[in-house]
């Protein structure tokens, strides 16, 4: 027969996550409608990140290549991840993580130079 008894501390986590995640949402709204800073002035509807009104829809599209350097960004971000725990035991771990290593980073740089080569990284 299936002891239920051993889902028990599962249990209990899942529901001290559950009433702590919902706290934290419930508790900010609370707080600021007892506050009163829920209530919009034009102090708190003005500009705050530039100083000027916007010039053009919130919603309209960026372009495309806003996305591509973004990307580019992440993906030699997370080269720099993997690189340094590597650089840090090399020494340990002998050739043939050095010759992985150099693998990985030749395929980053052949996608470096297509994406050079493609204008992905020409801003106008």
């Amino acid at each position: 027969m299936l002891d239920l008894s051993q889902y028990l501390p599962i249990l209990l986590f899942l529901g001290v996550a559950l009433a702590l995640s919902g706290a934290f949402v419930v508790l900010p709204m609370l707080a600021s409608r007892l506050t009163g800073s829920h209530q919009p002035t034009p102090e708190k509807l003005s500009e705050y990140e530039c100083g000027f009104p916007a010039f053009e829809d919130s919603r309209s599209q960026f372009d495309v290549r806003f996305y591509l350097v973004a990307i580019l960004f992440i993906i030699f971000d997370l080269e720099a991840a993997f690189i340094f725990p590597w650089a840090v035991s090399v020494f340990g771990i002998g050739w043939s993580a050095w010759i992985a290593m150099m693998i990985f980073i030749g395929e980053l740089a052949l996608g470096l130079a297509y994406a050079w080569k493609k204008g992905a990284l020409d801003w106008e």
